[in-house]
């Protein structure tokens, strides 16, 4: 049975694959100091929780946040007794390997959404990740990640704007009812809304544009439903992007004969 883990700035996830489906998924903050064995407590408790008796095998890793590597490594050569695949480490395979500017490192949740974009929806895809930051993940006609965009994440910027102005109130984004706002939060939460979702539909339309073909646009991320619901910026959406993709590259490894 497969561990995926994917560390994001924000957020750490945990999936169980048994080759089939995602029999379950576990969510934390990303902590750096979390101790392998501080992963595992956590991990079994809510394991147990869920009632699940499981023999993980394999583990497989894609992280943004390269100090809690380690211990992620650690905590799956310890209590699972195997060696995890590192998603950007030399050892780990891709399936298409990135055309990018020499030298050029390319986050390693790109890359994993790019392998899962593609083994769903095949080439000339742009994945739209609304995470920490909001990323743009060109994927072209071979499954080849080929560059991308970097903006601000929501909930970033919103975080930016209290600090910045001290008489501005902190507010969950949500998608207001009008534009025009009548009172301090639904102003804020429609330029939030709608400067994200122009934004979104200005970059994607450059970058069609750019390639000159006909691309899909996918969305991914925690706040990807709040925008699918302004339905005509994405073709379609997937909660599970990134884990998917860690099963590809998994695969492959298996294949190819990495080391996994």
């Amino acid at each position: 049975m497969l561990l995926t883990i994917d560390c994001g700035n924000t957020n750490t996830v945990f999936s169980i694959w048994d080759g089939t489906e995602f029999l379950c998924t576990l969510r934390t903050s990303t902590h750096h100091s979390r101790t392998a064995d501080a992963y595992f407590t956590w991990y079994s408790t809510l394991v147990k929780h869920y009632g699940l008796d499981l023999d993980i095998t394999d583990v497989i890793i894609s992280s943004t946040v390269p100090r809690v590597v380690f211990n992620l490594r650690v905590f799956a050569d310890r209590f699972f007794g195997c060696r995890p695949l590192v998603v950007g480490r030399p050892e780990c395979l891709l399936p298409h390997a990135p055309r990018v500017d020499q030298g050029t490192q390319v986050g390693p949740d790109r890359l994993v959404n790019a392998a899962g974009a593609y083994d769903r929806h095949g080439g000339n895809l742009i994945v739209v990740d609304f995470g920490t930051a909001t990323t743009f993940d060109v994927v072209d006609h071979d499954g080849a990640y080929v560059g991308g965009v970097i903006a601000p994440g929501v909930n970033l910027s919103l975080e930016a704007l209290h600090m910045a102005a001290a008489a501005l109130p902190h507010v969950d984004i949500a998608k207001p009812q009008k534009v025009v706002g009548t009172n301090t939060v639904e102003c804020i939460q429609s330029g939030v809304f709608w400067g994200y979702t122009g934004l979104v539909r200005e970059i994607c339309d450059r970058i069609k544009g750019e390639r000159d073909c006909n691309m899909k646009v996918i969305a991914t991320g925690g706040l990807a439903p709040l925008f699918q619901q302004h339905s005509d910026l994405f073709d379609t959406f997937e909660d599970d992007l990134t884990m998917h993709g860690l099963t590809v590259i998994h695969d492959y490894n298996k294949t190819k004969g990495g080391t996994a």
